[in-house]
């Protein structure tokens, strides 16, 4: 086998690894999830769910958004996020753009990670809106492309289309997995890598 005896700085490495990223949901809620139609919602649910066990399993920094819970009009975050997330308090708002709450930035720059991978509903509002933003404060952003949705498939796609004629790194759920696993002989990862990639699969 010609594995890498060592691997490469985790810090620096131009892809995604456990020490230089941070994940951002935002505004994965009941209504907003009931409203999208650019994807199937169970489809959707289970790659989010992918998305935030992989952030979980490595250790990833994750900062948790809703928006309108604490005025009534909307409810928390949906039960199987809340699931595989316990203890992470989201950051309630009332701006539609989360990079335009100051206790959002705030949590984000915390982290001290520059690539922020982003998953939000809707696509072409909530995710595009603060992608657009750090992408302009410098930051990268890997938007995970079928872990987000749409109020329709062409409202979906124009925005994955703005975010990534900004400079975002277009992903998916599974890429992100792999990318963070790297190499099967990471052992202290390896079984519950594969529990998250098979039972995405095949639920």
């Amino acid at each position: 086998m010609t594995s890498p005896a060592q691997i490469r700085d985790p810090d620096k490495d131009d892809l995604l690894t456990p020490q230089n990223c941070a994940l951002l949901i935002i505004d994965f809620q009941p209504v907003q999830v009931a409203s999208i139609v650019s994807m199937e919602r169970r489809e959707l649910i289970a790659n989010v769910v992918a998305v935030a066990r992989s952030a979980a399993l490595y250790g990833v920094p994750v900062v948790l958004s809703t928006v309108n819970v604490a005025t009534g009009r909307n409810t928390p975050t949906i039960r199987q996020l809340q699931e595989v997330l316990p203890g992470i308090e989201a950051i309630d708002r009332t701006s539609i753009n989360a990079w335009e709450d100051k206790d959002f930035v705030a949590a984000v720059k915390a982290t001290g990670r520059r690539k922020l991978v982003m998953v939000a509903l809707w696509t072409e509002v909530c995710l595009a809106f603060p992608a657009l933003d750090a992408l302009r404060e410098g930051y990268d952003v890997y938007p995970v492309v079928d872990a987000v949705a749409g109020t329709s498939v062409i409202a979906h796609e124009a925005g994955l289309a703005r975010i990534q004629q900004a400079g975002g790194r277009p992903i998916t759920w599974i890429q992100l997995a792999c990318e963070l696993q790297r190499d099967w002989n990471r052992a202290q990862t390896a079984e519950g890598f594969a529990d998250i990639v098979f039972a995405a699969i095949h639920p």
